[in-house]
């Protein structure tokens, strides 16, 4: 096994090294060279970890497994690195080429298709949070590397980009908070081949949700814990089989748990919202729901559950990024091809200056979602910095939906076109909390 993920390490490494040559562009290899390490992550990640699908330990840690800290040289650089390009590059042609043309189904059956999440998994994308020795492929964490993965995905389909990467954001959890036991216990079916569906369930069916003052409840008994309340929007929640599960611990505040989607006490309950659709969201009803004392994860700090939250929402920021981004893609041949009374709508002023400011404002919640995903990687506090980040990402994001309807006119209203679909789903980056984990 070490051997193959050598091998698999050392190739690519060479595509990325070639593919990150000047000389490619010139060559027109660019194309080609994406195409070759989406097909090698593919092939490598495809023989890493087989393990059994039950959640039991498969092998005994002396102490937690954690991904070393990305190193930088000091400098203010939002410049991604040669493999965080390709990468970045790999996804982005998943996302157009498969999650794209399968949104408008998703969407409609509220549902993506078992073989499009099956293609997400042999991408290998939720491996990158695992270390080697866990059977993963992560040498280091990088928030930054996290949020141009969640960007490029949602340039092909928001909802479809959260189906995909929920199940990563309980094994980052797992990684970031675990213990030994609970990452001997847990990590292993996320590094199988058929990796489990999974969630982090923090939202709540209450108006203007406080993730800090949360309403689900957790007491102790002698045996653990009770969990009781309800989650709200969890996608993929019918199919998960785990989940992390945030509730106010008695005496101590918020905190995560970890709780199999088999407990007793625990069902499901469909809520198709407004966007999102295509991630299948569902209600996660916790009724005297009973887990063991190991299932605490983090030892309930404080800390533990901010940096959470903050993560989370720095997630939300990248999928506002790549959705906005798509629909400016979109836009700008439209009003360039569409004529009215003779010329391009572009030549109006009134277009033209609405489509500049977008890109305008795009721009902005690029950098500053950016600049707290640097802060967060080298453990600096990114609190203000993410905060700052959602609020133009929530009302920006959604305002570049909104205008794209708009200048789309008719088609906007209508599910020929994507647009109706992108502001439906970039209306949630202000309200949702959890579910990602960057």
């Amino acid at each position: 096994m070490n051997v193959a993920k050598d091998a698999m390490g050392l190739g690519l490494r060479v595509l990325n090294r070639f593919a990150g040559l000047s000389a490619v562009d010139k060559l027109g290899l660019r194309k080609p060279a994406t195409s070759a390490i989406y097909g090698a992550a593919r092939a490598g990640f495809a023989t890493v970890g087989a393990a059994s699908r039950v959640f039991k330990s498969t092998q005994k840690l002396m102490q937690p497994a954690r991904l070393s800290i990305r190193s930088g040289d000091g400098l203010f650089d939002l410049t991604p690195s040669e493999e965080q390009e390709m990468l970045r590059d790999a996804c982005r042609s998943f996302a157009d080429e498969q999650l794209r043309p399968s949104a408008l189904d998703a969407d409609g059956a509220c549902a993506a298709k078992p073989e499009l999440l099956a293609a997400a998994n042999e991408l290998g994308i939720h491996l990158l949070g695992v270390p080697e020795s866990l059977g993963g492929a992560g040498q280091e964490r990088s928030a930054m590397t996290n949020v141009l993965v969640t960007e490029a995905l949602a340039h092909g389909d928001l909802s479809l980009a959260l189906a995909c990467l929920a199940p990563a954001a309980v094994s980052n959890a797992l990684v970031m908070w675990g213990d030994s036991e609970q990452q001997a216990r847990y990590l292993p079916a996320f590094v199988g081949e058929h990796a489990p569906a999974a969630a982090l369930a923090i939202q709540e069916p209450t108006a203007l949700f406080d993730p800090f003052k949360l309403a689900t409840q957790a007491r102790r008994t002698p045996d653990g814990f009770v969990l009781d309340g309800v989650k709200s929007l969890v996608p993929r929640a019918a199919q998960a089989e785990l989940f992390i599960i945030a509730a106010h611990l008695e005496g101590r505040g918020p905190a995560l748990f970890i709780v199999e989607s088999s407990g007793k006490g625990l069902s499901i309950q469909s809520e198709p919202a407004m966007g999102l659709r295509a991630a299948a969201t569902g209600r996660v009803v916790l009724d005297d729901v009973a887990v063991p004392p190991g299932a605490l994860l983090g030892d309930a700090s404080s800390e533990t559950y901010a940096s959470c939250i903050t993560l989370a929402r720095l997630g939300w920021c990248a999928l506002s990024l790549g959705a906005a981004q798509a629909a400016l893609d979109y836009l700008v041949p439209y009003v360039n091809e569409r004529v009215a009374f003779g010329e391009p709508i572009s030549h109006r002023q009134a277009v033209a200056f609405t489509v500049a400011n977008m890109a305008i404002e795009l721009e902005g919640m690029r950098l500053l979602t950016y600049r707290a995903a640097s802060r967060a990687e080298q453990e600096k506090s990114f609190i203000e910095e993410t905060a700052l980040a959602r609020r133009l990402c929530a009302d920006k994001g959604m305002q570049i939906g909104s205008d794209v309807v708009q200048l789309l006119g008719g088609h906007g209203f209508v599910k020929e076109h994507p647009a109706e679909r992108w502001y439906r789903d970039l209306r949630a980056v202000g309200f949702m909390e959890g579910v990602l984990l960057v």
